[in-house]
């Protein structure tokens, strides 16, 4: 079982899906992608949560953010489930929902957890940059479904952060102040902003405009 960690290089794949072949780096090219895992399929949590993607794949895609989906699954399992998913969600599946049913990818990524009970995979969730970095890793228990405003939260703050060269706060959302990095001192952190303010030496706010 693959011990991934932020940081390390998302492992490439090819795996089949109910749009075709994907081979993960090439299908995702120099977009974010956020690759989430699910037990099985025709589940009723597993419903939820991919309905919800759904719904939302529209604000993922704004953000430069491809979804693909995974279970140790065949692609006809897929077709079959995707009407009930849509019927359900109101709202189409576009994103690509891959065949694992060798579990291949779920043992590359780490995403078989025998002692959650069966050798089915968990609910896995792993964002990916565009150099093919891993940048945020979620694992949930079989019977807790995703948060999927999370998920774009963190897209949104790992994007400023990255853009901005600053950090996010607790519950940070767009709009909130960003933090000047600790390796930063004041003094140049005002030169670089607009508006610092600072609560401790080691706690400066900012909006994030530039001089």
């Amino acid at each position: 079982m693959a011990h991934l960690q932020l940081g390390d290089t998302a492992p490439d794949f090819i795996a089949d899906s109910q749009l075709g072949e994907t081979a993960f780096h090439q299908w995702k090219g120099d977009s974010w992608a956020v690759l989430f895992s699910h037990p099985a399929d025709k589940t009723p949590v597993c419903t939820t949560e991919m309905g919800r993607f759904a719904q939302r794949e529209e604000e993922f895609t704004k953000c430069n953010v491809k979804l693909v989906g995974l279970s140790v699954d065949t692609v006809e399992e897929h077709k079959a489930w995707i009407p009930d998913i849509e019927k359900f969600a109101g709202a189409e599946v576009n994103y690509p929902i891959l065949d694992d049913a060798d579990k291949k990818v779920s043992e590359l990524y780490g995403m078989i957890h025998p002692g959650e009970g069966d050798t089915n995979s968990v609910r896995a969730g792993f964002v990916v940059d565009p150099e093919h970095t891993i940048r945020l890793i979620l694992m949930c228990p079989k019977s807790t479904g995703r948060n999927v405003d999370e998920i774009l939260r963190v897209v949104d703050a790992l994007q400023t952060a990255d853009s901005a060269g600053a950090a996010t706060g607790a519950d940070w959302k767009v709009g909130d102040r960003i933090i000047v990095p600790p390796t930063i001192p004041t003094d140049e952190a005002r030169e670089q902003f607009e508006d610092v303010e600072e609560i401790y030496p080691y706690l400066r706010f900012t909006t994030g405009r530039k001089k």
